[in-house]
């Protein structure tokens, strides 16, 4: 099976935001597979998709905290078309990435105990964002 969706996810500010279950309920497809992937790819250049730890909100500031002192707002951008916080939100987006590949087992992402997919918006008002959700594997028997 193939399918693909264009999925929205609601605006957030910025930060490092667990977006799974937004992600799942926009995805009725995964329940069909026995054995499969999901890629998601969001379609923007200043914010960024990840997977890391899905129960202590302190890690997503941490996250935050050291995305801001590595790549700074002040600093000699040219760049600067939209704001303060637009070339460090594309900065941010180049290293983090703009996608993930993750497996689907039995109808459900086959993610760790511990681990959850991230938006990581990057500006201060980025508004919705739009990830492509493409899913290939063999279906349920």
């Amino acid at each position: 099976m193939w399918a693909q969706r264009e999925l929205t996810l609601d605006p957030k500010p910025r930060g490092f935001h667990l977006v799974t279950r937004e992600v799942v309920q926009q995805l009725p497809e995964l329940s069909e597979l026995r054995v499969g992937l999901l890629h998601l790819h969001i379609l923007h250049t200043s914010a960024s998709l990840t997977l890391n730890e899905n129960a202590s909100p302190d890690v997503r500031r941490d996250f935050e905290t050291w995305a801001n002192a590595y790549i700074p707002e002040n600093f000699a951008w040219t760049h600067t078309d939209e704001g303060a916080d637009d070339m460090p939100a594309h900065v941010k987006a180049s290293i983090m990435g703009p996608s993930l590949t993750l497996p689907v087992a039995r109808g459900r992402l086959a993610l760790g105990t511990w681990q959850g997919i991230y938006l990581c918006e990057h500006r201060d008002r980025g508004g919705a964002r739009s990830l492509i959700a493409t899913i290939n594997g063999e279906t349920q028997a």
